[in-house]
């Protein structure tokens, strides 16, 4: 699908670190094998929800949305956090105020997801979160496979507009630098090794991107943690360390 900027917004900020962010790399063992392919949205409809996004840059909130529905379609029945409720993450987290438009300035995933840890999101609360190494593609493949997906920020190239599968672009020049269209924030909740893609829900619908796609623009990644997934999901977390992080998740809170 090819994505008009006119009616869709972006609103990812520049990247935020914290030295006291949990990394997953600490808690994976050697146990696990990732598998070729994983999707968490087999039998959801392709058609997730712009969740505001196409009139206000809230990617950052939209991204918990969908990251909500694709956690809740493996565990249990599927839950669409309503426009209003993501509206108001946005005014909360964000600062944004719907009096004064020019409070619409996006905003920094690491700030959302402490949000969402701290205050839920339509009465569902996130355990924890942890970095993952956006530049491992065995990490980020199985981050997906454990967690159901990660939690992405991308500086998108203008030449993403115009592709339906978004790819690098040789020799663009000014359109296909780095954040030349702008920074976005994505969830992404499947992978596939034999075509070399990831794939994102974005402004409602499913996206893939090639691995050098995600190698070029690509700038940060999170995966989402919540105990029940693990409980619920029928996910086995071999080769993970889910007690340890746990653990840790609780000292520093």
């Amino acid at each position: 699908m090819i994505h008009d900027p006119q009616f869709c917004k972006l609103g990812r900020k520049a990247v935020k670190t914290d030295s006291r962010s949990i990394k997953l790399a600490r808690y994976l063992t050697s146990k696990f094998t990732n598998p070729m392919k994983v999707s968490w949205t087999v039998g959801m409809p392709n058609n997730f929800g712009m969740m505001k996004n196409d009139l206000l840059g809230d990617c950052t909130c939209a991204g918990c949305g969908h990251a909500e529905q694709v956690f809740s379609s493996n565990t249990g029945n599927e839950i669409t956090v309503t426009d209003s409720v993501i509206l108001a993450a946005y005014e909360q987290w964000c600062g944004y105020s719907p009096a004064d438009p020019s409070t619409d300035q996006g905003g920094v995933e690491l700030d959302v997801l402490n949000s969402w840890k701290q205050n839920g999101l339509g009465g569902r609360k996130l355990d924890a979160f942890a970095t993952v190494n956006f530049k491992s593609l065995h990490e980020v493949h199985r981050a997906i496979s454990l967690f159901g997906g990660v939690y992405i920020g991308v500086g998108l190239p203008i030449t993403a507009q115009n592709q339906t599968v978004w790819d690098v672009v040789p020799n663009s020049g000014a359109d296909g630098e780095k954040n030349s269209w702008g920074g976005h924030c994505v969830f992404c909740p499947a992978y596939n090794q034999t075509d070399s893609t990831i794939t994102c829900i974005t402004w409602g619908s499913a996206k893939q991107m090639s691995n050098l796609f995600w190698d070029e623009y690509v700038d940060e990644a999170y995966c989402l943690i919540a105990a029940d997934w693990f409980k619920s999901s029928g996910v086995d977390p071999t080769g993970l360390n889910l007690a340890q992080l746990m653990a840790d998740v609780s000292q520093i809170q």
